[in-house]
């Protein structure tokens, strides 16, 4: 079976990694793909961009390829897989409209309003005096959105009135661009954040292991809200009760208020939860793909066949598949970025160490890398996602430290305290 995986993200990288390793998948090629896809086996790059449908849809139909796996939220957005099915080929990943759970956080707030999902109280704003009129009738803390894609960092937390008035202002000067047409004004949850990622067929929904994701830039949760530092997986939080709980109170109802709308929705859904004190499972917000980094952490734990799982979604045919069988032990995802992030950061500083990273267990998935003349070049934010799995979270947050620090490139910063919440409660329960 030929694959095609679109994206060229960390994300990506796992899921042609995850691809390959099984036994009917025999070429994985990326569009563009980047560093890391180019130097897999049975895995090629395609340098055409992800606006390009028409080239995107030609190569597939040509080279008789069985299944695409759609990566990143913007092509998804931008209605890739209706064209693509409309070329009949076999997509994973939702169409336009089901896209719109992602793309617009006014929109994924009605459908949970409507369908009574647990989530935080919001109004919506396209003037921005009439927001920050609400902001100041309301106080602080409060939670300032961009109403659309701004690749994980459209979100301000403001912990003050001015702050709140700040983001707000920045948004409608056109900080994202068409994304800050309108925002989104929550109340802000207090708790525990936990990512679930579930795959859909449109009718059946399985979560994936929870995860949990480190979202600021800095140690300690501080700093600027980024795509993601760094994520370990399955996030302890998320006990099989609450996952319970999870899975009739979020992931079923919100397929149902799809349906009802009549959305053929076919993909990931991902739930950014927040797991309240009293250990409540509200939403923060919906994604319509696999979650980057949460997905390099999650798939080393992975048994079943990655690809058994997307075509059974793609072929309406989910529940029928036999349980997802998943690894014992954790896994933990160290993002190096380059200096700046999230940020302006420049681009081109040769990588090295990545081999012998990997000659100590760990798995090197690339997200902004190239390849030119076969040197290894930094290309993005975030530039490598360092992942190891162990027995015991700390031993594999261990050795994706230890391989962290035998991977180098000039500015690499990454954060030091990936997991340590998970890493004090283990040693605490020994």
């Amino acid at each position: 079976m030929k694959v095609l995986v679109v994206g060229n993200g960390g994300r990506e990288h796992a899921l042609a990694w995850k691809l390959l390793q099984s036994p009917k998948v025999q070429q994985v090629t990326c569009i563009p793909g980047n560093g890391g896809t180019a130097s897999l086996a049975h895995c090629q790059n395609l340098p055409l961009s992800l606006d390009d449908f028409e080239g995107i849809g030609r190569f597939a139909l040509v080279n008789g390829i069985a299944l695409v796996v759609i990566g990143p939220e913007v092509p998804l957005a931008a209605g890739i897989t209706d064209y693509l099915r409309h070329q009949h080929l076999t997509v994973f990943g939702p169409t336009r409209l089901g896209a719109q759970i992602e793309a617009s956080k006014a929109w994924a707030k009605a459908l949970m309003q409507e369908a009574n999902i647990p989530t935080a109280q919001a109004a919506v704003f396209t003037e921005k005096d009439a927001a920050q009129a609400y902001v100041q009738a309301q106080g602080a803390p409060i939670v300032v959105k961009a109403d659309g894609l701004a690749a994980g960092k459209g979100v301000t937390v403001a912990a003050t009135v001015a702050e709140a008035q700040a983001a707000i202002a920045a948004i409608f000067e056109g900080q994202f661009g068409k994304a800050g047409e309108r925002v989104v004004i929550e109340a802000c949850l207090t708790g525990q954040e936990v990512s679930v990622l579930a795959i859909t067929d449109g009718i059946t929904i399985r979560p994936l292991l929870p995860a949990q994701d480190h979202k600021r830039i800095g140690d300690g949760d501080t700093g600027l809200n980024t795509g993601g530092m760094g994520a370990y997986a399955p996030a302890p939080i998320a006990t099989p009760a609450l996952m319970q709980r999870i899975q009739t109170e979020i992931l079923e109802p919100t397929i149902a208020a799809l349906q009802e709308r009549k959305i053929d929705y076919c993909g990931v859904l991902y739930a950014g939860l927040m797991i309240t004190p009293e250990g409540d499972p509200n939403v923060i917000e919906f994604n319509c793909r696999f979650g980057d980094p949460e997905t390099q952490a999650i798939l080393p734990l992975l048994e079943t066949p990655l690809d058994e799982l997307l075509l059974a979604c793609a072929q309406k045919r989910l529940a029928a598949q036999p349980p997802i069988v998943w690894k014992a032990g954790a896994a933990a995802c160290v993002v190096m970025a380059a200096e700046g992030y999230p940020g302006g950061f420049r681009k081109g500083d040769r990588i090295t160490g990545v081999d012998a990273a990997e000659e100590q267990g760990a798995v090197v998935f690339h997200a902004g890398t190239q390849l030119k003349q076969q040197r290894l070049v930094t290309d993005g934010g975030r530039v490598l996602g360092v992942t190891a799995t162990g027995e015991t979270f700390d031993a594999a947050i261990a050795q994706a430290y230890a391989a962290v620090n035998a991977t180098h490139f000039d500015g690499a910063y990454y954060r030091h305290d990936i997991g340590d919440r998970v890493r004090t409660a283990e040693s605490a329960s020994s």
